[in-house]
C-alpha cells in the first residue's frame, strides 16, 4: 500500500491557507484508501548555529520571526493517498467486497514527527526546525508511504516571512536541492567506471590527474577519496578567482589538512568527491552533468534528476527554496553549496537537485544488488565492495559530531546512529545532505527510507537537521 498524492484533477487534496495570518482553510482535502474517501483527520490521528556567524549574512539579526500557525494553517496531509497517481479511475469506488487497505504501522507516527517540526520543539525552541519536507518509505521494493508537510516557499529574501497567500505547498513530487547526496550518485559513477575496467580502486588518483599536486598527495588513491581519508579537507578556497580554470586548478591543488596522513583517518571531505567528479569527466569525455544523465539517469528512468534544474523544470513551482538570507537573496533552483556554486552548479560533491521518487529508485537500486527493473547497471563484487566497511580501526575526526564513528564504505555511511537512529546496524547505509536531505537503506528490514527537508530554508543555521532525521528514522523502527 501507497501513501502519496491523488491527482489535483481527480481530486481535491489541497488545504490552501485564506490568506489571513491564523490560516483558517479553505477546504480540507480528501484521502483515498483503496477507493475509499474518508477524511483527513481520520488517517493521521493525532553544532551549527554556532558557525553561522562565519556566513555572509548570518551575523545580522534576522527580521524574520515565527509566527504560531492557527488550525489548519499548517499544510500536514493534503497530499495523502493510498492508490499510485493515476486518472480519475483513482476515485472510482472499490467494489463492495474489496475492503481498504489499512496504512502501514508506522504512517500516522512518521506524519506526527514530520508535522511537530513545522513548529518550534523542545529541542529546537526559537525556530521551525523547517518550512516543509517530503518523506518516501519504500519495503520490499513497493512504496507503503510517500508524504508531504508544511511549505516548499515560505520565506522571501531578508529573511522575510511570506503572506499565506504567496507560499507554496509542499507536494510529493518536489524538486529539493539534495546537496551532498550528490557524492552518492559520483559515487556510483566512478563505481560504474570500475566495473568497466577504467579505473583501479587502488591506484593513486594521480595516475589519472597528474595535476592533481602538492605535497604528500601522491599516495592518495581512489578509494581512500570515496572513504574521506584522503586527509584533504572538507573545502577548498574557490573565490577571487578570475574564471572556472582557476578554480578547479585550486582544487585540484588543494593541500592536505595540518598533520593529515593519507589513509589513516576519517575526515569527511567534499574536496575529494570533486576530485572524482572531475575524473568521470577526463574517463567518459563528457561534462559531470552528461556522465550523469547518459550513465546513470537514463538507465535508471529518472526525469526529475539532474543540475541546474532551472535548465529544465518546466513547473518552477516544484522547485523548493532554500536560502533566503540576504547575502545571496532567495535561493530556489539555484544550487545552495557556495563552493559548486562558484564552480557553475555542476561538482560532484553538490548541485544535484531531485525528487524523494527519484532518490528512492537510488536506494533500490542498492538494495536490489546493483539491478533495476532487471537490468544489472553495477556488478554484484563492485557493489559489494562499495558497501563494506573499508575504515575498520580507523579514528573519526568530526568536529561537528564528534561521536560518529569512521564506519564508512566507498562512497556510503555506514551504521551511523547520529541521523539513523534505531535503524542503525552495520549493514545499514546512506548519507545526507547539508540542505536537510538523506537517504538510508536498511538491508535486514528490505527497507528505503528518503527524508528531504529545506531546513536550510531560509537560513540554514535555524535547526540541526540530524533531529529530524533521528526522529523519522525511529518512527519507523
Amino acid at each position: 500500500m501507497v501513501l502519496t498524492v491523488a491527482p489535483a484533477d481527480d481530486i481535491c487534496v489541497l488545504a490552501r491557507p485564506c490568506g489571513s495570518r491564523t490560516g483558517t482553510c479553505a477546504r480540507l482535502g480528501r484521502v483515498i484508501i483503496g477507493g475509499v474517501d474518508i477524511r483527513r483527520r481520520s488517517l493521521l490521528g493525532g553544532g551549527l548555529a554556532a558557525a553561522a556567524a562565519t556566513l555572509a549574512g548570518c551575523g545580522k539579526p534576522s527580521a524574520a520571526t515565527w509566527n504560531e500557525p492557527g488550525p489548519g494553517a499548517v499544510p500536514v496531509a493534503d497530499q495523502v493517498s493510498v492508490a499510485p497517481s493515476r486518472t480519475s479511475a483513482a476515485i472510482r469506488p472499490a467494489p463492495a467486497q474489496t475492503r481498504a487497505a489499512a496504512p502501514p504501522p508506522y504512517a500516522a507516527r512518521v506524519q506526527n514527527v514530520l508535522t511537530k517540526y513545522l513548529k518550534p520543539t523542545p529541542d529546537n525552541p526559537k525556530r521551525p526546525g523547517y518550512a516543509g519536507a517530503v518523506a518516501l518509505v519504500m519495503v520490499d521494493g513497493k512504496t507503503t508511504l510517500h508524504t508531504a508537510v508544511g511549505h516548499a516557499l515560505r520565506y522571501k529574501a531578508g529573511p522575510v516571512e511570506l503572506p499565506a497567500s504567496k507560499r507554496v505547498v509542499m507536494k510529493p513530487d518536489a524538486i529539493f536541492d539534495l546537496a551532498s547526496l550528490t557524492k552518492v550518485y559520483t559515487a556510483l559513477l566512478v563505481l560504474r567506471l570500475v566495473d568497466q575496467g577504467k579505473i583501479d580502486l587502488d591506484a593513486p588518483l594521480r595516475k589519472y590527474l597528474p595535476e592533481f599536486t602538492g605535497t604528500g598527495k601522491g599516495t592518495i588513491t581512489i578509494a581512500m577519496l570515496l572513504a574521506h581519508t584522503s586527509a584533504l579537507p572538507v573545502g577548498a578556497k574557490v573565490t577571487g578567482l578570475p574564471d572556472n580554470a582557476a578554480r578547479w586548478k585550486a582544487v585540484l591543488t588543494t593541500p592536505l589538512v595540518k598533520g593529515g596522513v593519507p589513509g589513516t583517518t576519517f575526515r569527511y571531505s567534499s574536496v575529494g568527491l570533486m576530485l572524482l567528479g572531475r575524473l568521470v569527466e577526463k574517463l567518459t569525455g563528457k561534462s559531470l552533468d552528461k556522465a550523469l544523465r547518459d550513465n546513470l539517469l537514463t538507465p535508471l528512468g529518472l526525469k526529475d534528476t539532474g543540475f541546474q534544474p532551472l535548465k529544465w523544470v518546466t513547473d518552477k513551482k516544484r522547485l523548493v527554496a532554500t536560502d533566503a538570507r540576504s547575502s545571496r537573496g532567495l535561493l530556489r533552483g539555484t544550487v545552495h553549496d557556495d563552493v559548486c556554486n562558484h564552480l557553475g552548479g555542476i561538482a560532484g560533491h553538490a548541485g544535484i537537485f531531485g525528487t524523494a521518487k527519484d532518490v528512492a529508485v537510488i536506494g533500490q537500486l542498492l538494495l536490489n544488488g546493483g539491478t533495476h527493473n532487471g537490468k544489472r547497471l553495477l556488478s554484484a563484487d563492485v557493489l559489494k565492495k562499495a558497501l563494506t566497511n573499508v575504515n575498520k580501526g580507523r579514528k573519526a575526526i568530526d568536529a561537528d559530531r564528534p561521536n560518529r564513528t569512521a564506519d564508512h564504505g566507498l562512497g556510503f555511511e555506514l551504521n551511523q546512529p547520529w541521523f539513523m537512529g534505531r535503524l542503525a546496524a552495520p549493514t545499514t547505509y546512506g548519507h545526507t545532505g547539508f540542505t536537510g536531505t538523506s537517504l538510508l537503506v536498511s538491508p535486514a528490514r528490505k527497507t528505503v527510507v528518503v527524508l528531504l527537508t529545506n531546513r536550510a530554508h531560509p537560513n540554514w543555521s535555524w535547526s540541526n537537521p540530524d533531529t529530524h532525521r533521528v526522529a523519522v528514522h525511529n518512527a519507523i523502527a
